[in-house]
């Protein structure tokens, strides 16, 4: 079978390898002939970064972990062959024709005329994990950093939750742009307006009661987010770091009286199916982050367009037939 296999920083190249035999792996594996994976930001890591040169090549398929596909052979009660799962690879990551998964990390796809679509089931699983953490969000003025695919995903969950603002900060016009279809109320692109005057004109003086950090991979952000919370706000930080150590303002941090919430993963037997019933049932409307499919063999191009935002690629899915 095909996979896609990081080789270097920045280069990736399709491998044949060896099916796994199912029977060398612990009972409740499944393997699944994958359907469509996805690219996440947490993917990025591995992809840009120059890591140690033993660590190359990394193992066949990582590092996606998003993916849907058809069971193909099982050695679960709960799977059985012909069934259309969504699952979070092991073993094997998710840039491959074939993965594996064990049951207590899959769920099955409800019916649904764009699977694509039930994919964004696994990254809105990882915001419902989050949003579990955060108060009751009824009229309160919220502020999302970063307007990639899982801020966007963010700012609709967020309406959803009744919050009285929804205000979405991105550097990046298109994403702006579609925010406003993930129904944000107000989008700010910090380039060209300063952020903290907007926020206070916005919320008429009172200032965010929640920010979500969804940018990650850099220290700047996570402070500005303390500029724009009111006393006694909350701080949520998903987005993910490269670094071990930030240089974090914790003065300002105390003295407002801030919570800190770091979120990472899901809860994936209870997160994943409430985001897929949300999907399904029209409740929440994905679609409009799904901007590119490209052949899984083309990840290096999909893995470019991501990380340097060509043709306003926003969520690149990969196909597998």
């Amino acid at each position: 079978m095909r996979a896609g296999q990081i080789v270097a920083p920045r280069q990736i190249e399709i491998i044949d390898i060896e099916k796994p035999n199912l029977a060398d792996y612990p009972d409740g594996t499944i393997m699944i002939k994958t359907v469509h994976s996805a690219i996440c930001g947490s993917d990025m890591p591995s992809f840009v970064l120059e890591h140690p040169t033993e660590s190359y090549p990394m193992g066949p398929g990582l590092s996606i972990h998003e993916a849907i596909g058809v069971v193909t052979d099982s050695k679960s009660d709960r799977f059985k062959v012909g069934d259309e799962v969504l699952a979070l690879p092991r073993h094997i990551g998710g840039l491959s024709e074939y993965f594996l998964s064990h049951e207590s990390v899959t769920i099955p796809l409800t019916d649904f005329p764009r699977k694509d679509c039930l994919l964004m089931s696994q990254p809105l699983g990882t915001v419902v994990w989050a949003c579990r953490k955060l108060p009751n969000l009824l009229n309160l003025d919220t502020v999302v950093i970063g307007q990639g695919p899982m801020g966007l995903l963010f700012s609709h969950m967020i309406s959803n939750l009744g919050a009285r603002t929804v205000i979405t900060s991105d550097l990046v016009d298109f994403r702006l742009a579609i925010s406003k279809k993930m129904r944000a109320t107000h989008a700010i692109n910090p380039a060209e307006e300063d952020l903290v005057a907007a926020v206070e004109e916005i919320t008429e003086g009172r200032m965010a009661d929640l920010v979500i950090e969804v940018v990650g991979h850099q220290t700047e952000t996570i402070n500005q987010c303390l500029q724009l919370l009111k006393r006694g706000g909350t701080l949520l930080a998903f987005g993910v770091p490269d670094d071990e150590i930030y240089d974090f303002h914790f003065a300002d941090f105390f003295r407002k009286n801030l919570r800190f919430i770091g979120s990472v993963g899901p809860d994936a037997p209870n997160d994943f199916p409430l985001a897929m019933d949300m999907i399904s049932q029209g409740r929440f409307d994905v679609s409009p982050i799904i901007t590119h499919h490209l052949p899984f063999t083309e990840a290096q191009l999909g893995f470019e367009m991501a990380l340097n935002k060509k043709d306003e690629a926003i969520k690149i899915v990969f196909d597998y037939e």
